[in-house]
């Protein structure tokens, strides 16, 4: 339905008072009815619109948009939040369904704010965004509204009946804050890849009665809130997994030369065709499978095989140090701890040694670990300290983009083959948080620190103390004693004195 060519808002709404009238009634019935809403406001199956061929929303739509009249039926006041997650397959006419939400919220409601956001800034603006201007036009009441590439509003009160397209970051997360509105709606598209923070400051608008929180996504990974919406936070959210193959819009033939070539249990089937969350995250680097097995086996034969310490050294505040005892394919409960003095962590360090015994001690060079290393170099370790630069080239650097990767592609390989990692939910975390992709080379490129802070995930400390334990292949001492303990630690008599104050 193309929009009418007047002049001004208020001239936009120049129509016959009758019609006019009979329109906002029609449109205020639907109030808890979004389906119904869809099927009156546009030109289902009418000749010569683009929906001459079609009848009506999908069947998977039509549940969600039940599941919403059936919160809002609940009672006459809805006092607490209705949110709702769903996860799905590709191609099923999500942000169809996103548009037409926006659309009845708009027009259902007096001057609501509504708040829409996505993975990323042109996922938001080329398909959220672009959807709602299609079916804008389409819809019976087109003529109350305008949009613009960021804001959708009421022709004749902009500035406080409007929808905002607003990309997050974790600088503007305010705009997803609480609000005093009577009627707010929050809209998560590609939500799995949406900060941890962000989602935590979208709460706050949830304290409104009767607001409304919907998130949608391929369900990408097995950590974050968007996962937490169907475990952890089950109870709190409506959930629904969509399969593609149920979806009118889906193209069949691909979902099934899919199918066919990776098998139907498959994660990239299981993320791109049914809407399941992968056992490990289709950009995971290690699954949640593979650190649960090693946690699960038990360490035997190892003792003839070299000891190797990994020193992991806090950069930031929130960060911590970790020590990392590894022999073989066994490891010991870490220790971790917060201390900003170097000093006394090289200390620490050294106790750790003296008791230990390593053959050899791996600390990250990068940022506060220089520090920690000269001072244990000053004491007389140096021939067991290596100084590990993450951000350096790999050994295999046609298949890895720098030394991180490297390290992280050993330890799965390491977990794969037989490793024995403690029950410890912390690394266990830090294991499977971060993701990978591949350079313009087309090396593994593992995701980095600040980059995962960027996603609202910690560093992963307890990681990569142990990865750090990779650092180099090193030979047993143990099979053929050192003199002394001393020539083993690589302490010399002239720094005896600095050895025994450590």
């Amino acid at each position: 339905m193309p929009a009418p060519e007047l002049q001004t808002a208020k001239s936009r709404l120049a129509r016959p008072a009758e019609l006019e009238a009979q329109l906002v009634d029609d449109i205020g019935a639907f109030f808890d009815d979004p389906e119904g809403f869809v099927r009156y406001a546009f030109p289902w199956g009418q000749a010569g619109t683009p929906l001459a061929d079609q009848s009506g929303p999908d069947s998977w739509q039509c549940d969600v948009m039940g599941e919403i009249r059936a919160a809002l039926l609940d009672g006459a006041d809805v006092q607490t939040a209705i949110q709702i997650a769903v996860s799905s397959g590709h191609g099923i006419g999500k942000t169809g369904l996103v548009a037409w939400i926006i659309l009845w919220f708009m027009s259902t409601r007096d001057f609501p704010q509504v708040v829409v956001t996505a993975n990323t800034k042109t996922q938001l603006t080329t398909k959220t965004w672009r959807e709602l201007s299609k079916w804008h036009k389409l819809s019976i009441n087109a003529h109350w509204f305008d949009w613009s590439a960021t804001k959708f509003n009421h022709v004749l009160y902009p500035e406080v009946w409007f929808a905002a397209a607003i990309p997050w970051t974790e600088h503007n997360s305010e705009a997803f804050a609480g609000t005093h509105e009577r009627h707010v709606l929050v809209i998560f598209d590609e939500a799995s890849a949406i900060a941890d923070k962000i989602w935590e400051v979208t709460e706050g608008a949830m304290t409104t009665p009767g607001a409304m929180w919907l998130a949608f996504g391929n369900p990408t990974q097995t950590t974050g809130r968007f996962a937490q919406c169907f475990g952890k936070f089950k109870h709190r959210w409506i959930t629904r997994q969509v399969d593609s193959r149920t979806a009118k819009m889906a193209n069949k033939a691909q979902i099934q030369k899919w199918i066919d070539d990776y098998g139907e249990d498959h994660d990239f089937v299981r993320v791109r065709v049914r809407g399941v969350f992968p056992r490990a995250g289709s950009l995971q680097f290690i699954g949640l499978d593979t650190v649960a097995a090693a946690q699960r086996r038990k360490a035997e034969g190892y003792q003839d095989f070299a000891k190797v310490l990994g020193v992991d050294v806090a950069r930031h505040g929130d960060d911590q140090s970790v020590f990392t005892r590894r022999q073989g394919n066994h490891v010991w409960p870490q220790r971790k701890l917060r201390e900003p003095d170097l000093m006394r962590l090289a200390d620490l360090v050294a106790l750790e040694i003296h008791e230990f015994k390593p053959d050899a001690v791996f600390i990250d060079a990068t940022g506060m670990g220089w520090g920690v290393i000269d001072r244990l170099r000053q004491m007389g370790f140096g021939r067991l300290i290596h100084a590990v630069q993450v951000a350096e080239r790999a050994l295999t650097e046609a298949r890895y983009c720098n030394k991180r990767s490297e390290l992280w592609a050993a330890g799965k390989e390491w977990l794969e083959e037989g490793g024995c990692l403690p029950s410890d939910p912390e690394l266990e975390t830090d294991l499977t948080s971060p993701e990978y992709g591949y350079d313009k080379r087309m090396r593994i490129s593992i995701e980095s620190k600040d980059d995962m802070k960027g996603r609202g995930l910690p560093s992963p400390d307890c990681a990569d103390s142990l990865l750090l334990t990779f650092a180099s292949p090193i030979a047993s001492t143990t099979a053929t004693p050192a003199k002394s303990w001393r020539d083993r630690l690589g302490i010399s008599r002239r720094n005896r004195g600095s050895a025994q104050a450590a």
